[in-house]
């Protein structure tokens, strides 16, 4: 995959505000709107600007904060499809994501929602998302959206509070009919932290048992851990080789629920990076390689984000994998790459090495962030 031209997604953060009050929130969601938000307009122009990358133009993801708070969101979706671009939304699972909302959705051209799932138990989501009854609307939701035929991708952030309950949340979701389980490694920016972060033992555990879950005909992603890439190379060519007891235990729980999988795996051998692939534009039009990358780059409301993409000179550099470090040295480079997020989180240096990883770790000897797992 080359994505020196243009990105395959745009995220875009239509606003701040969200009526959650998730732990981990990347975007540290407000009750209203902040200052400086997009209006329709300023909108309509980014969205030209996406179309003018070429056929096929990338994807837009609408997220947020909420994006249902947007009054004009069907306005954009409705813009974006005549435009020839096709788009997702990422709705915060409140009381604004009704059946008639989610039917408004598909109406409007919407391919496909994500929405978020971290615990088989209804407590403990919840708790994590921060408003009581959560877990039973994300539910509905789920089964509304695929009777109507609007896709529906779950996303599960991992964390400190629910990395041993992976294997009953694939078991729940694959029993819903979900085809699509996208699970984000946290990232200490927004209100996340590192108190609830892990070590590099758990995350390549956590990745090895993800390989496995990926075996059952479903397709499974990672964000913020591009090393299961690397992964997905070693299983191939040694077969397994992480031989830690959580991974032992998981792995024999998910085969106790979900029986021995006999598919190939879904996991990519090679796919996105933070500014490669991936480019984020904010409530406000900044434009940073990724959401967990706080770096400004640029503002679409005084730049092209085609110009941006295609010139920034850290941009190029990520697509160029010119790391310091071990992710500099390493021969998976290419095929991961490390997140850029984590390594701005720890060093402020996006051309870092990513600490999560086993093998930078090991090289490196990064510092074990406060609270993480043992």
């Amino acid at each position: 995959m080359a994505f020196e031209n243009k990105p395959m997604l745009v995220f875009w953060e239509l606003t701040k505000a969200c009526p959650l009050c998730c732990i981990h929130c990347r975007a540290d969601a407000i009750a209203s709107p902040a200052e400086g938000q997009m209006d329709t307009k300023s909108g309509m122009n980014l969205i030209n600007q996406i179309a003018s990358f070429g056929n096929p133009p990338p994807i837009i993801v609408f997220t947020g904060g909420d994006p249902m708070m947007r009054a004009d969101l069907g306005t954009l979706i409705s813009y974006a499809s005549s435009k020839g671009i096709k788009s997702a939304v990422a709705p915060a699972v409140s009381q604004n994501l009704d059946k008639k909302a989610l039917y408004q959705l598909k109406e409007f051209g919407v391919s496909s929602i994500s929405v978020s799932l971290d615990s088989s138990r209804a407590e403990l989501h919840d708790s994590i998302r921060g408003v009581k009854g959560t877990y039973a609307r994300t539910i509905d939701a789920i089964e509304y959206a695929l009777e109507i035929g609007l896709g529906v991708q779950i996303n599960t952030v991992v964390m400190k509070q629910n990395v041993l309950e992976l294997p009953a949340i694939f078991q729940l979701i694959k029993s819903l009919g979900v085809q699509i389980w996208e699970v984000f490694f946290l990232i200490a920016t927004g209100r996340g932290n590192s108190a609830s972060d892990m070590d590099p033992e758990y995350y390549e555990s956590v990745c090895n048992f993800l390989y496995d879950a990926s075996q059952y005909g479903m397709l499974v992603r990672t964000v913020e851990a591009p090393f299961i890439r690397r992964i997905a190379v070693q299983r191939k060519e040694e077969g397994p080789y992480w031989t830690s007891k959580i991974y032992e235990a998981m792995r024999s729980e998910l085969f106790l629920r979900c029986g021995v999988p006999k598919g190939k795996t879904s996991i990519l051998q090679r796919g996105t990076l933070d500014g490669d692939g991936i480019i984020f534009v904010s409530h406000d039009g900044a434009v940073s390689p990724g959401g967990f990358l706080p770096v400004v780059l640029g503002n679409v409301k005084s730049s092209s984000i085609i110009d941006i993409y295609r010139g920034n000179k850290d941009l190029l550099s990520i697509r160029g994998r010119k790391f310091s470090g071990p992710c500099g040295e390493c021969d998976y480079k290419y095929a991961c790459g490390g997140s850029r997020a984590r390594a701005f989180s720890y060093n402020k240096d996006m051309l870092g090495s990513d600490p999560a990883c086993v093998f930078a770790a090991e090289m490196s000897h990064f510092k074990k962030p406060a609270g993480a797992m043992p």
